[in-house]
C-alpha cells in the first residue's frame, strides 16, 4: 500500500477512535453509493452523523478540511439521504469533518461539526 494510503487509513482509525471517544457509536465505515463515499457513519444522540476524514501530512497547502469540496459535500448529501432511506432511519442528520494532521509525527485532529448545507443545499451539475 502506497505511503499516503497508510497515511489515510491511519487517520480514519484515529478519526473513528476521537468520535468513540466523544460520545458516537459507529455504524458504518466506507458507506459507498454511486460515486460518493461517506467515511465514517456514526448515531451522536439524536442525530446521525456523515463524517468526511481529511488526512494530510503537512499543512503547507492548507488545511485537510478546505479540501472538502463543493462536489464532494454534495455527493455526501445523496449518499446520506440513500443511507437514511434504505435503513428506514427518520431521524435529524448532521455532516461533519474530522481534519487530522501529521504533527512532528502526532495526529492531530481537529473536528468541525454540523460542516456544511445550511446555506448551499442545491444540486450539482
Amino acid at each position: 500500500m502506497a505511503s499516503h494510503n497508510d497515511l489515510g487509513k491511519q487517520g480514519e482509525d484515529a478519526a473513528v477512535e476521537f468520535l468513540l471517544n466523544n460520545g458516537h457509536e459507529i455504524l458504518v465505515r466506507n458507506y459507498r453509493f454511486k460515486k460518493a463515499e461517506v467515511d465514517i457513519i456514526s448515531k451522536q444522540g439524536k442525530h446521525i452523523v456523515f463524517t468526511e476524514v481529511k488526512t494530510r501530512s503537512t499543512g503547507a497547502f492548507g488545511h485537510p478540511e478546505e479540501f472538502v469540496d463543493k462536489k464532494k459535500r454534495l455527493l455526501m448529501k445523496a449518499a446520506a439521504d440513500e443511507f437514511m432511506y434504505q435503513h428506514k432511519i427518520d431521524a435529524e442528520i448532521r455532516f461533519d469533518i474530522v481534519s487530522v494532521s501529521n504533527e512532528k509525527r502526532e495526529l492531530k485532529i481537529y473536528h468541525i461539526q454540523d460542516a456544511f448545507f445550511h446555506e448551499e443545499d442545491e444540486q450539482y451539475n
